[in-house]
Order: structure tokens, then sequence, then C-alpha cells
């Protein structure tokens, strides 16, 4: 590979490359190869879309169309519900639930005769209509791709591709056009707040690393997403990684740090490859190392594999993790960009936020404020999970409703059930009832009503998801990734989850519920770091919005949604019964009795709650209470 010394050479790169992807922008190329871009993401490629580039590749050199065709991967697009994804340029049609087998059907009717595969257009579930391309379908006409801009557009794995869509021009031009003074002032311009969950300016906190005067100076990478349900930084680590380097470079040149890290999760043997070979490309093509595009700025990054501590996604944490000591969170003041790792100033930025970084600076702060809300600008990536129709990766202007996310962009809520919360901010997030369907997604709204941003996960719960059960589910989550280090969080989260357990399984009180609701204000009042500070917030949540399912689980004795197994009952209607004896006949602990033509019972004191008769039956008789 050619290494690019200058910005002029920089420029070259892009002049000579940029036609590679004006089809892939809409824009006029003179290029007549056919493209086909096949979702490299984790979930596709558990789909076998790296069998779909294999046949692809096959039937391109058995037809000896290499000069006219080629297929490449890319990454995620975001529908996660409809893939594996491909998308064929220049016509840019988007083709769904791809199967290896299907490419023999695409490659003869599409790509040789020039017919549409039909059954393999997305199909909008209401009007019933194939669309064609993804600009027609509705889970992407309310986004707006910054952070993932890329994503799905270039192979991450080609640094020239990059280079076409003008990567690293935002680090020639801060490094040759602006001072470090100059550049933070450009980015708290922006208004960009950090996408890992606290929401600080990111200016202001680059700022403060650099007025620290120190001989060495460290920038990290936090690509250690813990949260379930969440995926959006492995998205972006998978798709676009240069985006990532070149923001660590930014940052770097305006602190006056010459080395980066980035922590990653071992769990994410896709995103760690990718990374790799970006490190590698941008060290070859003299992007990263010494002297960099020949203005006397050295930067290099590094990557460390975390094993997986949730605590670590605290920066403090994570930074005693790379020292390798105990990854346990530290009191602040100092905070890291006073003293951080090896008590050197230290920025801890997380993926989402540095992929914003050179947008901003190509296309300069102004634009970037102008995106979002007045105390929240820009977009934000959200991993939609849950009982949603559209499961994904969503990128939308802050400010933008939650039913908008959930009914125009998710499709609206699984086999016709009712919404019944949204679960934002991970286990250290609330849950959204109904009645605030129409809040602005932004950092203020969703702390006003007992939830927060997070990283961006979103899980979506519907009237038959048990409330109490799910702040139980988080609970457990919690103390299982407690470092254990602070008395609150180790022994009262550890208490919260026992009693808990205990309203789910019919061993409620009403002392129980005041108990609970003590804890999780004492814990969040008194707990070290930001984890155990929040872990109460699904609990104060539910509590919040949802009693009436906390007192049908201690007076009644009843789970409303049919979910805590132990306060099921299954009873058989005897106007139903017509003495089938499927019920008895597939029941694992023979607790129903009844002769044939008779009405069977079940004997309440043997039954295990299995649900077995339930679904043997096929006439309506047995019922779940």
């Amino acid at each position: 590979m050619l290494e690019i010394k200058t910005p002029v050479e920089l420029l070259g790169a892009y002049e000579a490359n940029k036609g590679l992807l004006d089809s892939r922008q809409g824009l006029a190329s003179d290029t007549n190869k056919r493209l086909i871009l096949v979702c490299g993401g984790t979930g596709c490629h558990a789909s076998n879309s790296h069998k779909i580039v294999s046949e692809f590749q096959r039937l391109i050199l058995e037809h000896a169309m290499s000069d006219s065709m080629e297929v490449s991967i890319t990454g995620c697009f975001g529908f996660c519900e409809k893939g594996p994804i491909i998308k064929i340029f220049p016509e840019n049609v988007f083709y769904v639930q791809v199967k290896p087998e299907d490419v023999p059907d695409i490659f003869e009717q599409h790509l040789l005769k020039g017919q549409r595969v039909t059954r393999l257009l997305y199909q909008d579930p209401i009007l019933k209509e194939k669309k064609e391309s993804s600009e027609d379908i509705s889970f992407y006409q309310l986004q707006e791709r910054v952070a993932l801009r890329n994503c799905g557009l270039i192979n991450p794995e080609k640094i020239e591709e990059y280079i076409a869509v003008g990567g690293y021009q935002a680090l020639s031009n801060a490094l040759t056009k602006m001072s470090p003074d100059e550049v933070i002032e450009e980015m708290k311009k922006s208004g960009l707040r950090g996408r890992g969950g606290a929401g600080f300016l990111t200016g202001k906190k680059w700022e403060f690393a650099r007025h620290y005067e120190n001989d060495e100076k460290f920038i990290v990478c936090n690509a250690d997403e813990g949260d379930p349900g969440a995926f959006m930084d492995r998205s972006i680590m998978e798709g676009d990684a240069h985006s990532v380097i070149e923001g660590m470079a930014i940052a770097a040149y305006a602190i006056g740090a010459h080395k980066g890290f980035v922590y990653i999760r071992a769990e994410y043997p896709l995103a760690v490859h990718r990374l790799s070979v970006a490190l590698e490309q941008a060290r070859t093509h003299g992007l990263l190392g010494k002297n960099i595009l020949g203005t006397g700025f050295d930067f290099d990054v590094d990557y460390r594999l975390g094993a997986g501590a949730f605590v670590c996604g605290e920066e403090t944490a994570l930074i005693h993790s790379l020292e390798g000591k105990r990854g346990e969170p530290s009191t602040k003041p100092p905070f890291p960009a006073e003293s951080g790792l090896w008590n050197k100033p230290t920025i801890v930025n997380n993926v989402e936020t540095l992929a914003n970084v050179p947008i901003i600076f190509l296309k300069g702060a102004e634009w970037y404020n102008q995106i979002g809300t007045q105390t929240s600008k820009g977009t934000k990536v959200f991993a939609l999970a849950g009982k949603v129709n559209n499961v994904g990766l969503v990128e939308v202007p802050m400010g933008t409703t939650l039913r908008e996310i959930i009914y125009d962009i998710g499709g609206g809520i699984k086999d016709g059930a009712e919404f019944k919360a949204a679960q934002t901010g991970g286990p250290s997030g609330g849950c959204i009832p109904k009645q605030y369907l129409d809040t602005p997604i932004d950092y203020e709204s969703l702390a006003s009503i007992g939830s927060m941003m997070g990283s961006g996960g979103m899980i979506v719960l519907s009237d038959h998801d048990c409330m109490v059960n799910i702040a139980r589910f988080y609970l457990e989550f919690t103390v299982e990734e407690s470092c254990g280090r602070c008395s609150p969080c180790r022994i009262g989260n550890k208490r919260m989850y026992e009693i808990l357990t205990g309203i789910t399984e019919g061993r409620g009180t009403q002392e129980d519920l005041e108990e609970l609701r003590a804890l999780a204000e004492t814990i969040a009042d008194t707990s070290l770091c930001g984890l155990g500070q929040t872990a109460p917030n699904p609990v104060l949540s539910t509590l919040k919005y949802f009693m009436d399912e906390y007192q049908a689980h201690v007076v009644d004795k009843r789970c409303p949604a049919g979910v805590c197994q132990k306060l099921l009952k299954f009873e058989i209607l005897p106007e139903k019964c017509i003495g089938c004896t499927s019920c008895a006949r597939g029941c694992p602990v023979n607790c129903i009795s009844g002769s044939v033509k008779q009405v069977h019972e079940i004997d309440q004191s043997k039954c295990i709650k299995c649900g077995a008769c339930l679904t043997r039956c096929k006439f309506g008789a047995v019922v779940r209470n």
C-alpha cells in the first residue's frame, strides 16, 4: 500500500478513489460495474452472509464477469430483523432475508436478465406493497445516519473506501489548519455530548485534559459495551473502525497525546478483527505513527481485550483494567482528564462519540449544532430490541419521540400486543410507560421521567411482560456484575434482588415494598460509582409507574402478565372440557384426573405450572390465571 506522507497525497487518494462510491451515494458515476454489497455485521454473519459472498464470487468467476461485477462485504445496514440483507448498485435494489441458496436466482434474474427477484424484496406490512429501495422503507425514513454514515456503505476492511468518502480529511484539516485550542473550540461549538451514558460535553472534557501539564497524555476509546441487548458500538467498530481511529487522532492532537488505546470486549471477535485490520492499514498508509501527514504530529493506537466485566464500562474501572489491575472504580475527583491511565491526563470517550468527531470537522460545528434539541445536539444510535416488529440499529436526531421510534421506525409491537413500557439505558435506566410515548428522546427529558439515555439500548416491552420480573432481571444482572468494592452496591443490590425474587414467587409483603423503595434510594445516594448509583433505576421506575403490578403480586398473589411461574394457576373450564384426555396424557407429573368424555380437573397441589396442558388442549378448556 502507498504511504500517504502529505495532505496533498491524501487529497489525491481521495480523488482517485471517490468514484468507487459515487453510485452508492446516489451521485453520478462513470463506472458500469455492478456492485453487490452484503451485510457483514455479526447478526448477518451468523446467518451465513459470508456464504452469500462466497456464492456470488463463485458465480462471477464461473461466468467470467469479474470486470463487470463485484461482491463486497459491508457493515450493518441496521435492519437486523430482515437480515441477511444485500444491496445491488447502481440500481440500489434492497433484498432482505437472503439465503445462500437464493444467490443463483439473484444472479440469473437480476444481474443477467435485469429482472427483480420480487420474493426477496421488502413487503410493507400495512400496505402489502413490495419496496425496491431502502429509501422507500419506513424503517429508514425518519433516520439520519451520522455516526452510522458509513455502515452499510463501505467495505470496512478497505481503507481506500474510507478515504473515498472523505476519510482522514478531517484529521488533515485539523493538523494543518487549526491549533489544538481551535480544535477544542470547534468541538465545544458542536455541542456533542458523550454517548457513553453520562452526556458530558466532549469539548469541555478535552479542554480539561489539555490544560493539565504533563509529559504524557492518553486517549482511550471505551468499546466495552455491556448493556443487555445493546450492540451500537459493536456495529460501528465492525462497519467503520477508521472513523473511530480518526476521531481518536483528532482528540489526541487537541489535548497533546501521542498514544491511544481501544478497550474492546473479547466477545466481539468480528469487531476486534476489523479494528486490527483498520489499525494496520492506517499505519501502513502513514495515517498513524510518526510524523502523520508530514505535520510532525506523532500518534499511534493499540487495543486491549476486556474480559466482559460490565463495571469496566465505567471509566476509572476501565483504566484500572488497562493498567493490569482489578477492574473496579475509584472515587472522583481526580477525574481521568487530570489523573487517569498511569496517573497521566487521560480522555475516555466511547465509540459512538468518537465516530461523530470526523464528520463534525468535515461539515463544521454549525452543521452538527443544527441537529437535535437545544441542549442535546446531533443524533443518537439506539439498539431497538424486545417486543417490536423491526428489531435493529437505528439512528435518529435527538428530540425524536419514543412513539416515532417504536411505531414509525420499529413497526409497532409484535403479534398485535399492547405497548407497556420501554427500558432505556440498560440496567442503569428506567422503564418508561405508555403515557410518556410522546416524550422527546434527549438527556433532560429522559431524566425527568426517571430514565436515562445510557449508551443507547432500548428494550420494548408489551402487555405480555411482567414489570416486577423485569426489575428482578436487571437486578440479577447488576448483582452479578458488581465489583463488590462498596457495601451499598455489593450488599444492597443483593438484598433488593432477594426481595424481588420473593415477590415474583408469591412470598412478598407490603413491608417488602417499603423496604425495596428505601433500599433503592439509599443505594442510589451512597454507592461509589455509576453502576451502583443507577442500579436502582429499574426498581424505582417500576415502583412509580407499575405499582398495581407489585400490589397484584403481593396482595392477590397473582402475576397479571402470566409470567411469574410460581404465581400461575392453570384451570380447566367445565363448560368447555369434552374429556378428550389430551391434557392428562401430556402432563409430566400426572396431576390431571378425569375419565374419557368426563370433565377433567387439575390437582393444584401437584401442578408444576409447566403449561403442557394449555399447549395440548385444542378446545380452549385450559386457562392460565
